[in-house]
């Protein structure tokens, strides 16, 4: 074999080697599908675990949030934390609306549902406080007839910005489709600390905001950061507001800081 030959295969070679040891993405699961080891539960009207009327359970591999043992809803907001908090990172789930509301639930909340992200620890909510101080990835599904986006934002004791804009209307909707049905949605979030975070649905990103920050009304008495506060990290949980959905998969890929 001449010179020439022996260099191109030596390239090439260690052009393999390297593509092969490329870092991967590697998802973590945050529910392993048995209980909920890692997570925290927090409901509106009861202390920190105690999981009311059995709002949040394990079945057949799922995440469930179910309302069967309830007579009515009578504005028992619930939320389930995984119980670390992240910064930098890409996030999967997949979820999916069934069943009927729960009698008396509020209008708005048909088929509603989300993930907080950013979000204050369970452990720092008051017995009463309705929603964490966070940013909430809002997931609605769609009602057989009008169009309904899904992966929306909404602001519970926070603002956002939009285009160089300070956002300080509580849910901006996104450019995603309507999930009829009993459907499973895979929702992806791409999160950078107190920089920027992306929604994104079947590869497209369907909303993008900036700095996420404390604000507006739903800031709790006591809250121990100012209005405008950047918010860089914070926990991750799941919505009960009065309609059955179960997850299929929470996952996590966290991501080195982006320092720009």
């Amino acid at each position: 074999m001449n010179k020439f030959w022996l260099l191109l295969l030596i390239s090439v070679i260690s052009l393999t080697s390297c593509t092969n040891n490329a870092p991967k993405e590697e998802w973590i699961s945050l529910f392993n599908g048995k209980d909920f080891t890692g997570w925290d539960i927090k409901i509106k009207g009861s202390e920190l675990n105690v999981n009311y009327k059995n709002t949040f359970r394990v079945e057949d591999g799922l995440m469930k949030v179910r309302y069967d043992q309830y007579e009515k809803f009578n504005n028992e907001f619930g939320h389930i934390f995984y119980n670390k908090p992240f910064s930098n990172y890409k996030l999967r789930i997949e979820y999916s609306f069934v069943g009927e509301q729960c009698p008396e639930g509020p209008s708005w909340a048909f088929r509603n549902s989300g993930v907080m992200l950013h979000s204050q620890s369970a452990a720092s909510m008051g017995v009463n406080q309705d929603f964490p101080v966070s940013i909430e990835a809002q997931f609605l599904g769609g009602d057989g007839i009008a169009e309904r986006h899904t992966s929306n934002v909404c602001s519970p004791g926070t603002n956002i910005v939009m285009n160089g804009m300070l956002i300080t209307q509580h849910c901006n909707e996104s450019t995603s489709k309507t999930y009829h049905g009993d459907v499973w949605v895979t929702a992806e979030f791409i999160v950078r600390g107190d920089k920027a975070i992306y929604h994104i649905l079947e590869g497209d990103t369907v909303l993008s905001y900036n700095y996420p920050q404390v604000g507006g009304n739903s800031v709790p008495d006591g809250y121990p950061f100012a209005e405008g506060t950047l918010i860089k990290d914070g926990y991750i949980c799941l919505q009960a507001e009065s309609h059955p959905i179960d997850f299929r998969k929470v996952e996590i890929m966290e991501l080195k800081e982006d320092k720009k």
